[in-house]
C-alpha cells in the first residue's frame, strides 16, 4: 500500500515499486499488482466478481467479492438461477470435512458442507492454495435471476465465519500459505453507468497490497474501531455543505461498516430521515414523491437532461488515525441518483442509492464506487483514495478532503457496549437467565406453596445476520 504520515502527505509504497509490480525480495513473483488490474466484473446492483479456478482438474466459477462477510461459498449443485456450480465429485484434491454450515439472512439463506480443495486465481497472486471452502446445497433467494456470479468470496474478519470463528477465512489462508502482507485493495468502476445494465464494469482486487495506477492524490486511513466486519468510525454527515447537527453517535448505530456486498449507501433510520430532508431541501426540485426516496418509485428525466445537477453533494466525515482529526470523503449526485433503465427513446429513470437500515450504516458500492478502497488488516485501517474511473462525462464524480479538527465532536462516537460476538451475546444471556432465574427461585420460596412448579422458556434466539443479502438487489 502507499503509507501516508499523519500529515496526509503521500509517500512511496513498500510493498509495490512506483510501477506496481512484484518485491524484488519476492522470487516466486507471487504479487504481480499490476496482473491484478481489471480482474473483477460485474455491477453496483448485482456485485463485483472474480473468476476462479477450483479443484483438480480445476473448473472456472466467478466469485462475488464481498468484504461484509467470511465465508468462502459456491453452489456445490445445479441450481436454476446459477450458470455453472463445483462438482466436488469431479474434484480429485477435494475433501469434505463433513461440517453442515448455514448461513441466514433476513432476505436470503444457504445451507452446504465445509470442505477444502486448492485454488487459483487467473489474474490474482501467483499459485495454488488449499481454502475451506461452504458448497451450497440448498438456497433461498441467495442465488437471484440474472447474476452472473456463483459463490461468494467473504473477506471480512474470523469472527464472522460460520458455523464458527474457528473456520479459517480464504484471505487467512492466502496471507499464511503465500507469505504475502496482510492487507488488500479494491476498487469498483461503476461510476454513472446503469445499474444491472447489460455490459459489465471493470474493478480490480489487489491481494497483498495497492497498485498505485489505481488512485489518485493521497490515502486517508481511519482506524478498524473492532475487527469482525471493517467497523470504521463516522463523525459528522454534510448535506451541500451542511452539517446535519446530529450526535455523532447515530451515525454509529450500532455499527457502521465497510461492504462491497452491500449495493446501496444505508443509513440508520434516524440519519436517513435528516438526509433525505436535507436533500429535498437543498435540492432544486420543489415536489418529489416520496416512493423515490424510499425506493419504491423511479424518477424519470428526458435522455438530453442530466439530473444531478438538481442535487447536492453528500460528504461524510470519518476520523483520522491522528484521533484530533478527521477527514471527509464525499460523492456527487452521479453516485447516488443512479440510471436504472430507459422508457422508450426519450426517457431515462433512475433510483435513490441511499435506503434506510435498522442496525447499522453501510458503506456500500454507492460510496466504494468513487474511490479506492485499502483495508489494511496489518495495521487495522481502512484507507480511501479517489479514483481515476469515478469519473462521467469526463469529470470526477467523488472528493477527499482534510484533515479537519475534531474539536466538535465526542472523542468517541461508538458505544463502548457490544455484543457484537456470538460468545458475547449467549454470555449476556447466560447472565440475565441466571438472574432471572435466581429472582423466580426466591419468588417461589416467599410467596408460592411449595408444591407449585415454574416452567422456564427461553425463547431468545441468537443469530449473526451479515449484511450479505439484506437490501442488495433492489
Amino acid at each position: 500500500v502507499v503509507l501516508r504520515p499523519a500529515s496526509g502527505s503521500r509517500q512511496q509504497d513498500p510493498l509495490s515499486g512506483a510501477d506496481g509490480l512484484a518485491l524484488a525480495s519476492d522470487p516466486g513473483g507471487t504479487l504481480n499488482f499490476l496482473a491484478m488490474v481489471d480482474n473483477l466484473q460485474g455491477d453496483s446492483g448485482r456485485g463485483y466478481y472474480l473468476e476462479m479456478l477450483i479443484g483438480t482438474p480445476p473448473q472456472a466459477l466467478n466469485i462475488l467479492v464481498d468484504t461484509g462477510s467470511s465465508n468462502f461459498a459456491v453452489a456445490g449443485v445445479p441450481d436454476p438461477d446459477v450458470t455453472s456450480y463445483f462438482n466436488t465429485k469431479l474434484s480429485s484434491t477435494y475433501k469434505s470435512q463433513g461440517i453442515d454450515v448455514t448461513v441466514k439472512y433476513s432476505q436470503g439463506s444457504w445451507t452446504g458442507v465445509l470442505g477444502t480443495d486448492v485454488i487459483t486465481i487467473p489474474k490474482g497472486i501467483y499459485g495454488s492454495y488449499t481454502i475451506n471452502i461452504a458448497t451450497i446445497l440448498e438456497s433461498e433467494n441467495f442465488f437471484l435471476p440474472g447474476v452472473k456470479w456463483h459463490g461468494i468470496l467473504g473477506l471480512a474478519y474470523d469472527a464472522l465465519a460460520k458455523p464458527s470463528s474457528s473456520v479459517e477465512t480464504f484471505f487467512d489462508s492466502i496471507v499464511s500459505q503465500a507469505k504475502i502482507p496482510n492487507i488488500f485493495s479494491l476498487q469498483m468502476c461503476g461510476a454513472g453507468l446503469p445499474v444491472s445494465g447489460s455490459g459489465t464494469n471493470g474493478g480490480s482486487l489487489v491481494l497483498g497490497g495497492i497498485e498505485p495506477s489505481l488512485y489518485r492524490g493521497d490515502i486517508w486511513y481511519t482506524p478498524i474501531k473492532e475487527e469482525w466486519y471493517y467497523q470504521v468510525e463516522i463523525l459528522k454527515l454534510e448535506v451541500g455543505g451542511q452539517n446535519l447537527e446530529l450526535d455523532c453517535r447515530e451515525y454509529n448505530a450500532d455499527k457502521a461498516i465497510v461492504d462491497s456486498g452491500t449495493t446501496l449507501l444505508r443509513l440508520p433510520q434516524k440519519v436517513f430521515g435528516a438526509v433525505v430532508q436535507a436533500i429535498a431541501r437543498t435540492s432544486l426540485i420543489q415536489e418529489f414523491s416520496s416512493g423515490f426516496w424510499t425506493g419504491s418509485q423511479l424518477a424519470c428525466w428526458d435522455k438530453t437532461e442530466r439530473p444531478w445537477s438538481l442535487f447536492p453533494k453528500l460528504s461524510i466525515y470519518l476520523r483520522d488515525e491522528n484521533s484530533s482529526r478527521s477527514f471527509r470523503i464525499s460523492i456527487l449526485p452521479q453516485l447516488y441518483i443512479q440510471p436504472i433503465l430507459g422508457i422508450g427513446e426519450n426517457l431515462q429513470c433512475y433510483r435513490f442509492g441511499i435506503s434506510s437500515s435498522t442496525n447499522a450504516l453501510v458503506i456500500g458500492a454507492t460510496v466504494m464506487e468513487g474511490f479506492y478502497v485499502i483495508f489494511d488488516r496489518a495495521q487495522r485501517r481502512v484507507g480511501f483514495a479517489v479514483s481515476p474511473c469515478a469519473e462521467v462525462d469526463g469529470s470526477p464524480v467523488s472528493e477527499i478532503e482534510g484533515p479537519f479538527t475534531t474539536a466538535d465532536v465526542a472523542s468517541n462516537c461508538v458505544s463502548s457496549i457490544s455484543f457484537h460476538e456470538p460468545v458475547l451475546w449467549i454470555a449476556s444471556y447466560a447472565l440475565m437467565s441466571l438472574c432471572g432465574i435466581i429472582l423466580l427461585v426466591l419468588i417461589i420460596l416467599l410467596l408460592i406453596p411449595p408444591r407449585c412448579q415454574h416452567r422456564y422458556t427461553d425463547n431468545d434466539v441468537v443469530n449473526d445476520e451479515s449484511s450479505l443479502v439484506r437490501h442488495r438487489w433492489k
